[in-house]
């Protein structure tokens, strides 16, 4: 058996220390450590979300009803189901001060509210007693928006309230989404009067549950969608308190796992290198193994279990260093957090990140640990390196193909993004051959150039020595430039994310988007606008709310899966004849005075992908009314006009006794928006006018705080790929040492002699950033064509970046270890070659 004897030969080998393998040790720990951070950082938010679950969601579980109350029978339902049970209105409205307002997301509770969880004032006083007499309490941002302070009056609708303090924090907040304005916290009861609540406004009520403690979630649930079928209501409990958040996090943590796995992979070129590297400095004791009898399995083995034995040390230090760090910084991330966080050590990121190590190193050094077989005894009398020509064996080769395959299907498996994984996979892929394509031309082209050009002679020194034999150009290049890749897509995409609202709105934007406005007020309201001579254009229509729940008599979710129009309720307007600028795509628009069955005209490209056609049924859910209507047409939408577009268009007759408002897009002159907004609060205090800059802005803020996690991970990925260039720069200091010497005897000064080490580093660096820009834009390019569905724009200020850090870290890593040739003796050099 060879295996006891190699164990005891790599074990002896060992107590040579780790001098060989830092490079080695640090690639893999930074890449493991960065994916075990990440992972538990994730895990860390859905635990918060699991352990305070009901606290988030404000009860064990909510039913939310669009844009109406629950009736008499529904709440008693509801009542007989609960232990307790909790009203709250949201909706959006204008806050008035004298002389100002400012958009607000208000929450209208009962006395119950909150039947879990607390609500912090300042001062710190009971909820009740803020909400008594017409009291409000504010977001802090809002009252310093508005300079409101205790005491102060302001008004929502035709009704005044007093600040009574302000608010910190609403154990429910994660719940509510994307709200496009601060909170206020009132009582429902004082909104009676106010005319925002009136029949056809935009607002939802949710109804909180505090079941009894033995209660079945499934069983209450089936029970009351039993009860309440037919209503529209959609049920919601504490196992899933922050749905939205929680598929935002993982769906951000998997994408920066992804992230973390191409940085792995940029330090798999710095692992083959420092195993290649040390065994290369192993040929003498691997042909004097062989010349004393060892076999080619002896020798593999002695160096498969010695980089093992490494690769375990290389993988718990990145454990430590990525479970520990984010237990350090949990007082930071959790401050920055919406949501509550339980950080603990979890085994399962823990373990996710251990996997991608072992096989990362596995990949990485099987090569050259196969070209060990290829040393023979001979090598002892000649001047042989592991770089001998030749490939491995194929079991080895198909052991690189499978380990490959498995490190793809895990991570497509692992991150529950298949297709992002895939596609990530096959640009990295093709990355890593564009840049041995590269390094290659690079070689050639420096070759060609070192032997034509004579003046300067610093420059054709460079040149001759990029494309010499023994160059680093390769290890350079492509180490450098797959963490240039993937810094330069993040780049793209962050940029294109940051641009894509702001590029994608039309050149005439609406100035205000306003909702709730009454039949009876529309009228008034377009003479309102006509008489300002800054409005160029109004749009108006309908507006009702409604879920589709079936598709030709089947449940909407099995046909249409998880697509997002049947993803909550949708906006839903009606028309006799088509609006102007639709444009059809198929089928035809009913007849002006049809009053028959009902018949919904339906976006085209969301038709599309779910795959509806003409004729089919659907079934929507109207204020608890069920309306099942025919597809007869199908039509262009565009959402990026930032106007009025409506997924689902009914004939009139469809929706007649069903009480709705209107809503409406203003066009205007920046310097006449003011004066519009003060003139419409002052006649309909009940409308809602929203700044669409101001939405733009809200957005605008959360893509780039998620670029801005993005880039984060990226320049990890990057500190991997300085870590390769390290190594790939000590690992020729030797040879820059002895040609230092050489280039000294012939009369080269120190001076000449770091100019040619810089512009060798400069060559390379720029080599690399180039290609980089060029797979980055590509792969910037799939990320926002194919995943994200939307347009891409080169961005050249990111592309810049990226050639400026090439030749950066190229500079620092190769001038950092040219000292030392410097400073050696001749002489003293030469000696030693002899």
């Amino acid at each position: 058996m060879s295996l006891p004897l190699a164990a005891r030969l790599a074990a002896r080998e060992l107590r040579g220390g780790l001098a060989g393998f830092r490079v080695f040790l640090a690639c893999l720990a930074f890449g493991v450590a960065a994916i075990a951070a990440v992972g538990s950082v994730r895990e860390a938010i859905t635990a918060g979300l699991t352990r305070e679950g009901a606290t988030i969601l404000g009860g064990d579980a909510v039913l939310e009803f669009t844009y109406r109350f629950a009736t008499s029978d529904e709440r008693a339902f509801m009542e007989e189901t609960a232990e307790r049970l909790s009203e709250i209105v949201d909706f959006r409205s204008m806050l008035f001060v004298e002389g100002d307002q400012a958009l607000t997301q208000v929450k209208a509770v009962d006395a119950a509210y909150p039947i879990l969880g607390e609500v912090i004032l300042d001062p710190p006083i009971p909820l009740s007693q803020a909400l008594a007499d017409n009291g409000a309490v504010v977001d802090r941002v809002l009252a310093d928006r508005l300079g409101l302070s205790a005491g102060d009056v302001f008004r929502l609708g035709t009704t005044e309230f007093r600040l009574s303090a302000i608010l910190l924090r609403e154990p429910d907040s994660a719940v509510g989404g994307l709200g496009l304005g601060p909170r206020t916290i009132l009582r429902t009861e004082d909104l009676e009067e106010s005319g925002l609540l009136a029949a056809g406004t935009l607002f939802e009520t949710e109804y909180r549950l505090l079941l009894p403690p033995e209660a079945d979630l499934d069983a209450v649930e089936a029970r009351v969608q039993e009860g309440l079928d037919g209503a529209g209501a959609r049920w919601q409990d504490r196992r899933e308190g922050a749905p939205r958040v929680q598929r935002f996090v993982d769906r951000l943590g998997a994408f920066l796992v992804l992230v973390g796995l191409a940085g792995l992979i940029v330090g798999g070129v710095g692992i083959a290198a420092a195993v290649r590297s040390y065994l290369d400095g192993k040929i003498e004791v691997i042909a004097t193994l062989r010349s004393l009898g060892a076999t080619r399995a002896t020798v593999f083995q002695t160096y498969m279990l010695q980089i093992g034995a490494l690769t375990v040390l290389g993988i718990v230090l990145g454990l430590l260093l990525g479970g520990i760090a984010p237990l350090l910084a949990a007082p930071l991330i959790e401050t920055r957090l919406p949501v509550p966080a339980e950080f603990s050590l979890f085994p399962g990121a823990l373990a996710e990140a251990a996997l991608y190590g072992a096989l990362a190193a596995a990949l990485f050094t099987i090569w050259p640990l196969a070209a060990t077989e290829r040393v023979r005894a001979a090598a002892l009398f000649r001047d042989a390196g592991l770089g001998q020509s030749g490939w491995p064996r194929p079991i080895w080769m198909a052991l690189t193909a499978l380990l490959l395959a498995a490190l793809v299907g895990f991570a497509a498996m692992l991150s529950g993004l298949a297709m992002l994984t895939l596609w990530a996979a096959a640009g990295l892929a093709c990355a890593f051959v564009t840049l041995l394509l590269a390094a290659w031309i690079v070689r050639r082209v420096s070759g060609w150039a070192a032997r034509r050009i004579t003046r300067p002679a610093g420059l054709r020194r460079a040149l001759a020595a990029v494309g010499g034999p023994g160059t680093e150009a390769g290890s350079v290049i492509l180490s450098l430039g797959l963490g240039l890749t993937v810094l330069a897509s993040i780049g793209q995409i962050d940029a294109n994310l940051r641009g894509s609202i702001a590029r994608d709105l039309p050149e005439v934007a609406p100035s205000y988007f306003v909702v709730d406005i009454q039949t009876a007020q529309l009228q008034e309201f377009l003479e309102t606008l006509e008489a300002h001579g800054g409005v160029s254009e109004v749009q108006t229509a309908p507006m009702l709310r409604g879920i589709i729940t079936r598709i030709n008599g089947r449940p909407a979710a099995e046909v249409a899966g998880n697509h997002w129009v049947i993803q909550g309720d949708r906006g839903i307007t009606y028309a006799a004849t088509p609006p102007d600028g639709t444009t059809m795509t198929a089928g035809a628009w009913w007849d002006a005075d049809y009053t028959g069955p009902p018949l919904v005209s339906f976006a085209a490209e969301e038709a599309e992908e779910i795959g509806l056609s003409l004729g089919d049924m659907l079934t929507v859910n109207v204020l608890g009314r069920e309306i099942e209507a025919e597809i007869t047409s199908f039509r262009e939408v565009d959402f990026s006009t930032a106007g009025i577009g409506f997924i689902l268009s009914m004939n009139p007759a469809a929706l007649a006794r069903a009480p709705h408002s209107h809503i409406a897009t203003i066009y205007a002159d920046p310097e006449t928006e003011a004066a519009i907004l003060r003139d419409l609060a002052g006649r309909f205090p009940n409308i809602t006018a929203i700044r669409v800059k101001d939405a733009i802005d809200r957005v605008s803020d959360i893509l780039k705080g998620v670029a801005s996690a993005i880039t984060w991970g990226a320049m990890a990925t990057l500190l991997t790929g300085g870590v390769v260039l390290i190594g790939t720069a000590a690992a020729v200091e030797r040879a820059r040492i002895f040609e230092a010497a050489v280039l000294k005897t012939l009369g080269a000064s120190r001076a000449s002699i770091l100019v040619n080490f810089a512009l060798r580093s400069a060559i390379l660096g720029a080599a690399a950033g180039l290609v980089a820009i060029a797979a980055g834009a590509a792969g910037g390019w799939g990320v926002m064509h194919v995943v994200m569905e939307a347009d891409y724009v080169f961005e050249p200020r990111s592309a810049i970046m990226v050639i400026l850090a090439g030749l950066a870290l190229t500079l620092l890593a190769g001038l950092a270890y040219a000292w030392r040739p410097l400073r050696m003796r001749p002489a003293r050099v030469l000696r030693a070659r002899e």
